[in-house]
């Protein structure tokens, strides 16, 4: 698994991990009943706190990406691939509503907005 960690990044680092291995897990890259490495083999791999990966993993496993089987470690959990994009499509789109709400109060163009999205994204198309 390669989990790269920026520094300049305004994210904290375990939600950095967090972030990368749901995208491992959704593209199907980690399968589920698949072990993760364990949280002192990460925090070694990428020298970091063990505090930090324990609270990666305490947030994968909340959001339902994984399942922590105490003195085996954690697993991809086996839930529906579909039922986690689902949420995390609901997710961005509260937080797509809330910039609309906003920009439409700040009298902030549709088109304004879209351009200022491509931007965020990437310059990629949405």
């Amino acid at each position: 698994m390669n989990i790269i960690i920026s520094n300049s990044s305004d994210k904290p680092i375990y939600e950095q991990i967090a972030t990368q291995i749901k995208k491992i897990i959704i593209s199907g890259e980690l399968s589920p009943g698949e072990a993760l490495p364990s949280m002192r083999f990460l925090a070694k791999e990428l020298r970091i706190s063990v505090i930090t990966t324990k609270r990666a993993y305490s947030d994968l496993e909340r959001d339902g990406f994984i399942e922590t089987v105490t003195g085996k470690g954690s697993f991809v959990a086996n839930q529906n691939l579909s039922f986690i994009r689902e949420e995390q499509l609901r997710l961005a789109e509260e937080f797509l509503q809330k910039a609309v709400d906003t920009a439409k109060s700040s009298d902030i163009s549709c088109e304004e907005l879209k351009d200022m999205l491509e931007i965020l994204y990437g310059g990629e198309e949405a």
